[in-house]
């Protein structure tokens, strides 16, 4: 499960990646057809950096309680199950040592 968490992390790191490229190549390109100028185009990258730093710090802090969440509710459900295993031994041991009595 952590090898397919720290993978999608990774993959969605990759997109950032991409998608900053894009972001560039499409600034560049506009700079490029006149439509704006360097400056704004410098501004327009730095805002939408900043916006997707939000959105990933803001994803992550959700990815985070989400797993904390997972795991807690894991290790409360593998605790339950052993004392239910625990019990039924002792039930079935307690039934076993009965059976010994009555045959003696």
């Amino acid at each position: 499960m952590i090898d397919t968490f720290k993978n999608t992390v990774l993959a969605g790191l990759g997109a950032a990646s991409v998608s900053k490229e894009r972001v560039r190549e499409a600034l560049d390109v506009l700079v490029a057809q006149g439509k704006i100028t360097a400056a704004e185009a410098k501004a327009a990258a730095e805002r939408i950096a900043a916006e997707g730093k939000k959105d990933f710090d803001v994803a992550s802090a959700k990815v985070a309680t989400r797993v904390k969440e997972l795991v807690a509710y894991t290790d409360g459900e593998h605790v339950r199950k052993i004392r239910d295993l625990e019990a039924r031994v002792a039930a079935l041991e307690a039934r076993t040592v009965k059976k010994k009595a009555k045959a003696s």
